[in-house]
């Protein structure tokens, strides 16, 4: 049996509209993406990216989506996503655009882009801040931005559970 190699795409979805990433859904993010392949590269891009094209992750509060396709035609897919100039929800068209950020073979190594990349962030925010209250909200979320503590948060929950 052969395995199929896929490429994960992580984007970000950059919007005005705030109200765009609280009514934004995989589907019509799925969708979105489809329409800008076709027209971009017509039938045969459409085809190509079609087989193994899935919406793996979407986080509407941070507006970060992960995308799946094959290694073959993860060129097609990347030079698609520019083209997507909206999205479509609940009847409505939101304008918005995709930002790439990183093209991985794994969603593990997405992800550990992603925490890097929210660090990075951070620590931007943190050199813009105007007062001291901000700046101690900004410096407790960078300390807390990593996979042990959440793992160990998870596994106090489920001591927790088990005691009562």
């Amino acid at each position: 049996m052969v395995r199929f190699k896929n490429r994960y795409v992580l984007c970000e979805v950059v919007s005005e509209d705030p109200r765009c990433r609280q009514c934004i859904e995989d589907r019509a993010l799925g969708v979105a993406v489809r329409d800008a392949i076709a027209r971009v590269h017509g039938d045969y891009g459409l085809a190509c990216c079609s087989i193994s094209f899935t919406v793996k992750y979407l986080n509407a509060y941070t507006g970060t989506v992960l995308l799946r396709c094959r290694k073959d035609s993860y060129r097609l897919l990347c030079s698609a996503l520019p083209f997507v100039r909206y999205l479509e929800s609940r009847a409505q068209r939101y304008p918005c655009f995709l930002n790439t950020l990183h093209v991985g073979g794994t969603i593990r190594t997405c992800q550990k882009f992603l925490i890097q990349y929210n660090r990075t962030q951070l620590v931007r925010l943190l050199q813009n801040c105007t007062n001291e209250e901000e700046r101690q909200c900004i410096q407790k979320s960078l300390l807390s931005c990593s996979l042990t503590e959440e793992q160990a948060q998870s596994g106090d929950e489920e001591e927790d559970d088990g005691t009562e």
